[in-house]
C-alpha cells in the first residue's frame, strides 16, 4: 500500500514538474516569436498560402462532387445501380472506357425477377426501379441527332426520381407508347428549325446493329429538365422499354408475359384438337419424320414421348412424357429484358454497406451492385480524378513549403546557437530544447491555419455572393450547376487545419535535432 501510495505521489510530482517546465517554456517561446519577428513572419505567410490553397481547392472539388451527387441520385442514377457484371466497368448508357464504349453493347439482365425481390428485401432499401438502355439518332422538324435512350417502368421510375422537373405535357404513363425530351434538346431543335416542339408531336428514333436497323415513331408526351445540365444529361431520351427494348434488339423472355384471348382459348383444347393435324409447313401428306421440332420427340428422335405402337408422337405418350418431370430440375430464372435495376436508399443508409450485402447475394447470379458515381459515368469519375491530381499537387507545393520553413527555421536555430548553448550549460535538458522548439512553430502554425481559414471563409462567402455563371457545359456539369457555388465543408475545414499543424511539425523535425546536438561549451565560446 505504502509502494502504491509513493508511485503516485511521484507521478503527482512528475506531472508538476512537467506543468511548471511549461509555464516556464511558454513566456520564452513567446519572446522568441517576437525577436524573430521576420523568420516567424515568413514561416506564418508559407503555411497560410497552402493551407488557404487546400481549402478553397477541396471546398470547389467537395461542393462540386457533393452537388454533382446530388444531382445524379435525385434525377438518374439513385444510390445503388444493379447491373450484369461485365470486363468493364458499365454507366447507364454504355462502357466508362471511352475507346471500349464506342464498340460495347450493354448486357442484359440475368434472373431479372429474382433480383429485383432481393433488392426489395434488402434493409435500407427506400424504392425501386427498372430501366432499359440504348443509343439511337433522334430526328424531330427535320433535326436529327445522336440519343441516350431510357426506357422506364413509368410506374416506379418518376417517383424514384425527384430530380426530374416537368416543364410542358406530361410524365409517360405506365403502358403508354410514347417519350420525353429535356427541355435543353427541345430549345435547340427549336432554334435550328424555327419551331418549337409540341406535345403530341411525332418524332423518330433509329438505331442500327448487327440485325439491321430499327425505326420506330412515337408522340411526344413531355418535356422536362435536370437539376444538373450537361452533355450527358440533355442527349437523354426518356421512352416506354418496349420502344427501347426494340432499339436494342431485346427479345421479351418473362415471367410477366402478356398471353392474349388466341393463346388463351387453346387451354380449352383437348389434345387431339390441338395435335391432330400436322402443320401446313410439313403439308397434309407429309411424313412425321420430316417434321424437326426442337424438343419434341420424332421418329428420328425417339425420346420418352415416342410411341413404337402408333409409329410416331401421340396424346397419351406426349401427356406421359410431359408427366415424367419430377420437379428436380433447375430453376427457370426469368430475365433478360432490362439491363439495370436502380435502388433509392432510405435517408442515413449507407450504400458501402448495401452494395456489400447485395453482392453476397447476386455476384453468383451474374450481377454486381455499383455506387452512383460508376453508374453516372465519365464526368463523376473525372471529378474524382481531378480531386486526386489537386491533391497531389497541394503534396507537392507543401513538400516545397515543409524545405522552405526548414531553412528559415535552421537559419533561426544558428541564430540562437549561444542562447541554447547558455541553457544547456545552466541546466536545461533536451526536452527542454525540443519542448521549446517545438511550441515556437506549435503557435506560428496554430496561427497560420487559423488566417488560412478566415482567408478561405472570406472567399466562400465572397464568390457564393458574385454568383458567377459558368458559360461551359462541360464544366457546369463537372461542378454541379450552371453558377458556381461553394459550400463550407467541416471536413475539409478541419484537414485544411491538420495539414497546417503537420507542415508545421514536419518543417520542426530537423532543426530540433540540430539544436539538441548543440555542444553547450561550443556554443558558449561563440558568445
Amino acid at each position: 500500500m505504502a509502494l502504491l501510495n509513493r508511485s503516485g505521489a511521484a507521478k503527482i510530482l512528475a506531472k508538476k514538474k512537467l506543468l511548471n517546465e511549461f509555464r516556464g517554456i511558454f513566456p520564452l517561446v513567446l519572446k522568441n516569436i517576437a525577436r524573430n519577428k521576420k523568420n516567424s513572419l515568413l514561416i506564418v505567410l508559407l503555411i497560410t498560402s497552402i493551407t488557404f490553397l487546400f481549402f478553397i481547392g477541396n471546398s470547389v472539388i467537395g461542393s462540386s462532387d457533393q452537388g454533382l451527387r446530388d444531382a445524379y441520385i435525385d434525377s438518374l442514377t439513385g444510390d445503388v445501380v444493379i447491373q450484369k457484371i461485365s470486363p468493364v466497368t458499365m454507366n447507364l448508357f454504355g462502357a466508362n472506357t471511352p475507346v471500349i464504349d464506342e464498340f460495347f453493347t450493354i448486357p442484359e439482365f440475368p434472373a431479372f425477377d429474382r433480383i429485383r425481390e432481393m433488392a426489395l428485401d434488402q434493409p435500407g432499401v427506400a424504392r425501386v426501379t427498372s430501366q432499359v438502355s440504348t443509343k439511337a439518332f433522334l430526328d424531330m422538324l427535320d433535326i436529327r441527332s445522336p440519343a441516350l435512350i431510357s426506357g422506364v417502368d413509368p410506374a416506379t421510375y418518376f417517383d424514384v426520381f425527384p430530380g426530374l422537373i416537368l416543364e410542358a405535357g406530361r410524365f409517360l404513363k405506365a403502358g403508354e407508347y410514347g417519350a420525353m425530351i429535356t427541355a435543353d434538346r427541345a430549345q435547340q431543335i427549336a432554334d435550328s428549325s424555327g419551331v418549337y416542339p409540341a406535345i403530341g408531336s411525332p418524332l423518330l428514333l433509329t438505331a442500327g446493329g448487327a440485325v439491321g436497323f430499327k425505326i420506330r415513331e412515337l408522340p411526344l408526351v413531355g418535356i422536362y429538365r435536370y437539376k444538373n445540365t450537361g452533355p450527358l444529361m440533355n442527349t437523354i431520351v426518356i421512352t416506354d422499354p418496349q420502344t427501347a427494348r426494340i432499339l436494342a434488339s431485346i427479345q421479351v423472355a418473362s415471367s410477366n408475359a402478356e398471353t392474349g384471348e388466341e393463346t388463351l382459348g387453346l387451354l380449352d383444347s383437348s389434345m387431339e384438337d390441338i395435335f391432330g393435324e400436322i402443320p401446313e409447313s410439313g403439308g397434309p401428306d407429309a411424313p412425321l419424320e420430316n417434321i424437326q421440332t426442337p424438343g419434341i420427340p420424332t421418329p428420328n428422335n425417339q425420346g420418352p414421348g415416342f410411341s413404337e405402337d402408333t409409329g410416331g408422337l401421340s396424346p397419351d405418350s406426349l401427356a406421359a412424357y410431359l408427366g415424367s418431370f419430377t420437379g428436380n430440375e433447375p430453376e427457370i430464372l426469368f430475365g433478360g429484358d432490362w439491363n439495370f435495376i436502380i435502388l433509392r436508399l432510405e435517408p442515413g443508409v449507407s450504400a458501402g454497406k448495401v452494395i456489400s450485402s447485395l453482392n453476397k447475394k447476386i455476384n453468383p447470379m451474374g450481377a454486381v451492385a455499383v455506387n452512383w458515381r460508376i453508374a453516372a459515368g465519365n464526368s463523376a469519375i473525372l471529378l474524382f480524378l481531378i480531386q486526386a491530381l489537386f491533391n497531389g499537387g497541394i503534396f507537392l507545393m507543401s513538400a516545397a513549403g515543409i524545405i522552405a520553413a526548414v531553412n528559415i527555421l535552421l537559419i533561426s536555430v544558428f541564430k540562437r546557437i549561444s542562447e541554447i548553448g547558455t541553457l544547456r550549460a545552466i541546466g536545461a535538458g533536451d526536452g527542454y530544447i525540443r519542448g521549446l522548439i517545438l511550441g515556437e512553430n506549435f503557435i506560428l502554425s496554430c496561427t497560420a491555419g487559423c488566417l488560412g481559414l478566415l482567408a478561405g471563409f472570406w472567399t466562400v462567402c465572397a464568390v457564393n455572393r458574385a454568383g458567377i455563371p459558368i458559360p461551359n457545359d462541360l464544366i457546369a456539369s463537372l461542378l454541379g450547376g450552371d453558377v458556381l457555388s461553394l459550400r463550407v465543408i467541416p471536413s475539409v475545414a478541419a484537414a485544411s487545419f491538420g495539414v497546417a499543424l503537420l507542415l508545421g511539425l514536419a518543417a520542426s523535425i530537423f532543426p530540433v535535432e540540430t539544436a539538441v546536438r548543440i555542444d553547450p561549451i561550443v556554443a558558449v565560446r561563440q558568445t
